[in-house]
């Protein structure tokens, strides 16, 4: 009999149900990969009660045993994918997971998973995706991750994971998204994988300049969120020369300054970007309105001076504004308070002279004539 099903599965690539093949160290790391969390936060009806190793991990039908979790290979023979449900289940991500060595997804999510990201990680050269995200993770993100040249998504946002990101972070050469926003990393960033369309680090403590090396050949580049961080500096012109770049968020940082160039050959994709709680001095930037799909801008409590320029209100698609919280000065633009699409944002908390009060655009009120004229050093003028 059991030759006739070996027949069957070698040359008909069939598995006949309650039949399964799974590789032994697939099981040897299923067995670890549990026996390393706190038996106390496995609810009995979750996917972790369910694996009950007297039946093979991969035998079809899971009615009983085995019945969420995992995703094994078509033959039936190898783990492919390891997914817990959100549960809060406690423990560490054990080294042996690296048995699994056919594995192209693993997504811990929403649980409560502590202690390092073990090294031997890299050993699932097939994983493609890497979720990690909302557990308790802290240490340093292991050097040997950026061995792993089939990754494509990386979460590890929502943890406690400190120092100094990989040197080698652009040897990760398929990853197209990264999300470490939520943790505690530091330094500056190093140079970022080539693919990459999506990279979000918020609320981490990443300080620095932001240097042209580390945005190097990132032609697919559309979403960079970066606020509450502590990066400082100017921010040149070539980070808006990005080709791909749509959205961006600097706020909460100690940027200084900005110099925003107009688009190449006039276009660009930007539509929205997000500069407030910096310390950006100077005027603000009129080159912004040269951008053709920009529709949310916000310079919100910096500490630019001056007059708003005309051309915020002529850009058709410029519809959200805000530069509350800084010292401009003068009488807006008309155009903010015309008919038309209107405008949403704020200009409060400014030295404007002949802000609307009716309009929603100048609440809060304008800052005191005392700390306008102490900010210019005598009286403002337009």
């Amino acid at each position: 009999m059991f030759n006739i099903l070996c027949f069957l599965f070698h040359i008909y690539n069939i598995v006949p149900a309650g039949f399964a093949f799974t590789a032994p160290q697939d099981i040897s790391a299923l067995k670890a990969f549990k026996a390393s969390i706190k038996p106390s936060s496995i609810p009995p009806w979750s996917c972790l009660a369910s694996w009950d190793f007297s039946t093979d991990p991969c035998s079809l039908p899971r009615r009983t045993h085995f019945t969420c979790g995992i995703t094994c290979s078509s033959d039936s023979t190898r783990v492919t994918q390891l997914t817990l449900d959100p549960v809060g289940y406690s423990g560490q991500l054990t080294p042996l997971v690296s048995q699994l060595s056919q594995l192209n997804i693993l997504d811990l999510s929403e649980n409560n998973f502590s202690g390092p990201i073990p090294l031997s990680i890299s050993s699932l050269t097939n994983l493609q995706m890497l979720t990690l995200r909302s557990n308790s993770f802290s240490g340093l993100i292991p050097e040997s991750l950026t061995q792993l040249k089939s990754l494509d998504s990386i979460d590890f946002s929502h943890n406690f994971l400190s120092g100094n990101l990989p040197k080698n972070m652009n040897s990760l050469s398929s990853l197209t998204s990264i999300d470490l926003s939520y943790n505690r990393l530091a330094g500056s960033l190093p140079n970022l994988p080539y693919k990459l369309y999506y990279f979000a680090a918020k609320a981490n403590s990443f300080s620095g300049s932001l240097l042209k090396s580390s945005f190097q050949g990132l032609t697919q580049l559309k979403v960079v969120e970066l606020s509450v961080n502590s990066l400082a500096g100017t921010l040149q012109s070539w980070f808006f020369h990005l080709p791909a770049i749509q959205q961006v968020n600097l706020s909460n940082n100690s940027l200084t300054r900005v110099d925003v160039p107009r688009p190449l050959s006039g276009n660009s994709d930007l539509v929205a970007f997000d500069l407030g709680f910096n310390r950006i001095e100077g005027h603000a930037p009129v080159n912004f309105a040269a951008y053709p799909l920009l529709s949310a801008l916000s310079l919100r409590y910096n500490r630019l001076r001056g007059d708003i320029p005309l051309e915020y209100s002529q850009q058709k698609n410029l519809r959200r504004i805000y530069l509350d919280g800084n010292f401009l000065i003068g009488t807006p633009p008309a155009g903010f308070f015309s008919g038309g699409m209107p405008f949403s944002g704020s200009l409060g908390d400014n030295c404007l002279q002949g802000c609307p009060g009716s309009s929603e655009l100048c609440s809060p009120q304008q800052k005191s004539s005392s700390i306008c004229k102490q900010a210019y050093g005598g009286k403002p003028r337009s």
